[in-house]
């Protein structure tokens, strides 16, 4: 399949890839982040990175609308605001490596930046000083890159955050707030690069409803489940999506 393939190559491993998007909509539902730790790594060795990065962006962006005025009524404002900052510049320049590097290189920092990030998640490590504003915008402008790059900025935001004395709820609000945030800027980057096509926006209108379903789903477990079982589930899809993601195994995963 090529790094932009027609849309009727696709639709043998359409199946393959609403699988995906609805395993990759549940942990977002559920934490406010997640989607892109799973869904770009299997995405990219579907569809390759430039179109399965700018894909998650749209569908996203979309399909989690809905979930931004409760978390901003509830967020710590100020400090998203703070943070948003740094990813003003950290995420344009994200953007241009996900324009600028070969197709098979992007993929292998993909699934090692998906590596990094889990192992990060899975060590429990928190930042446990106190919070500041230079560090905050720091922060922002490292979620920044990731996210232009891969839209994986999740973990380090989370690990920032966690580390203080603020309940799960509000966490997870400040995380929606702040990619909102963070999407609005990756889009007009995107856009202003061309990595945004009607491709693109035919394949979000297909995949966008089992998102959606994926992180209403999520939202409604949020609560109610156990938060430590899920965290479980979820850290377990993501090393599963980044060791299935890797470029060897793709005779595998695409059917040759």
């Amino acid at each position: 399949m090529s790094e932009l393939p027609g849309l009727p190559d696709l639709w043998p491993n359409l199946g393959l890839l609403i699988m995906v998007t609805f395993a990759a909509s549940l942990a977002r539902g559920f934490s406010g982040f997640g989607a892109a730790l799973i869904f770009v790594p299997l995405g990219s060795a579907i569809l390759g990175p430039k179109l399965a990065v700018p894909l998650l962006l749209v569908t996203d962006g979309l399909m989690t609308a809905g979930m931004i005025p409760a978390a901003v009524k509830r967020a710590e404002r100020r400090t998203v605001l703070t943070m948003a900052a740094g990813a003003l510049a950290g995420v344009p320049a994200g953007t241009w490596v996900l324009r600028s590097l070969d197709p098979l290189t992007l993929r292998w920092s993909i699934v090692a930046l998906a590596g990094i990030m889990l192992v990060l998640l899975i060590s429990g490590w928190r930042y446990q000083g106190r919070p500041r504003a230079p560090l905050t915008v720091l922060v922002g402008l490292v979620s920044g890159v990731f996210s232009g790059a891969a839209q994986i900025g999740g973990p380090p935001v989370i690990a920032y955050w966690l580390g203080g004395t603020l309940p799960m709820p509000v966490v997870r609000a400040n995380v929606i707030m702040f990619f909102a945030i963070s999407t609005v800027i990756a889009a007009v980057g995107y856009l202003f690069n061309g990595l945004i096509t009607a491709q693109i926006i035919v394949l979000a209108a297909v995949i966008a409803p089992v998102y959606g379903l994926g992180a209403w789903l999520g939202s409604r477990m949020f609560g109610l489940a156990s938060e430590r079982t899920f965290r479980r589930i979820c850290l377990t899809m993501i090393a599963a999506a980044a060791v299935i993601s890797m470029p060897i195994l793709d005779t595998w995963l695409r059917g040759g």
